[in-house]
């Protein structure tokens, strides 16, 4: 795990050259189909020589809780183990990573009167009004959760309507734990000098630009069924692609405020790996730290093997 534009694709298809593995995306964005070059998703070449699961598994209209994310994970590492291969679980969506790592809370299905209401009171009275309802209902969850995030936000407010109970005490139950069931460890890429990062992410953003990423967000909002409000495009640098597309902002607005969410979302990032376990973190700008990690890696496995063979 690690930030945005930290190296945690490349590393990943480096460990696979070395070591049979299942490599499991662990990203939000990128289990969307048709959204590429926005996501940094591995291009043909990358999946032909390390394919990775849970990516292009759903349409930009389509929600994806993380209850869902869970069943679709330990499937997939269990799959790994029965073709006697490592998982690797890679990405950066740190609410995943959390969820497998402590579990969530055994929370309801979402309730589609709550959801219309939820949606018919946003578009009457703003999702702010939402937000503020939420801050009356569940403090503690509604600090955590962005103003400007409709579905985190209707999702607690519909568990809270339907169980009366706050989401946040919800969440610390923590009823289905994931990981614990595995062998499992952790390493967290964690970038340094930050500036270093920052560079690199202004150079990506604007590489995607270069690769055609305006394009690709015109393709989407032309196909049926999808549109500005889709959840898949409401994801870092999709939502400044619409407002340019839409002539709210120009092409190099739109890159200046891609990079500076993109940042911001690095920030986000950032806050949560220090709030999560790991067994060992590299720094991506050091020399050799490829090397160093794979080779660590390789002895937590091979030790693994060892103590589950004499078990």
């Amino acid at each position: 795990m690690g930030p945005t534009a930290s190296g945690k694709t490349d590393l990943a298809i480096k460990l696979s050259a070395v070591i049979d593995t299942h490599i499991i995306s662990v990203d939000s964005a990128m289990i969307y189909r048709g959204m590429d070059i926005g996501t940094a998703k591995p291009d043909s070449q990358e999946l032909s020589q390390a394919p990775h699961s849970l990516i292009d598994i759903r349409d930009p209209n389509q929600a994806y809780s993380v209850s869902e994310f869970i069943e679709d994970a330990k499937s997939e590492v269990n799959k790994a183990h029965q073709q006697d291969k490592l998982a690797i679980l890679v990405g950066g969506t740190m609410l995943y990573h959390k969820a497998l790592l402590d579990g969530i809370a055994d929370l309801p299905s979402s309730n589609l009167e709550n959801r219309s209401l939820l949606e018919s009171l946003a578009a009457e009275h703003g999702l702010e009004s939402l937000h503020k309802q939420l801050s009356e209902l569940d403090p503690i969850i509604a600090s955590k959760i962005n103003s400007n995030d409709p579905q985190r936000i209707m999702r607690a407010l519909d568990v809270i309507w339907q169980t009366g109970v706050p989401f946040s005490t919800l969440q610390t139950k923590n009823e289905s734990a994931a990981a614990a069931q595995w062998n499992h460890y952790v390493v967290q890429l964690l970038p340094d000098p930050r500036h270093m990062l920052h560079q690199k992410i202004e150079k990506r953003f604007k590489q995607m630009i270069a690769q055609g990423f305006i394009d690709e967000v015109k393709i989407l909002l032309n196909t049926p069924n999808l549109s500005k409000d889709s959840p898949g495009l409401k994801a870092v640098g999709y939502k400044q692609a619409v407002e340019h597309l839409e002539s709210k902002v120009s092409l190099a607005e739109m890159q200046e405020l891609g990079i500076i969410a993109t940042r911001q979302f690095a920030k986000r990032q950032f806050t949560w790996l220090r709030g999560l376990k790991n067994d060992t973190n590299f720094n991506p700008f050091d020399a050799n730290y490829q090397t160093l990690a794979i080779d660590k890696i390789q002895q937590w496995y091979e030790l693994s093997k060892k103590s589950f063979n004499q078990q």
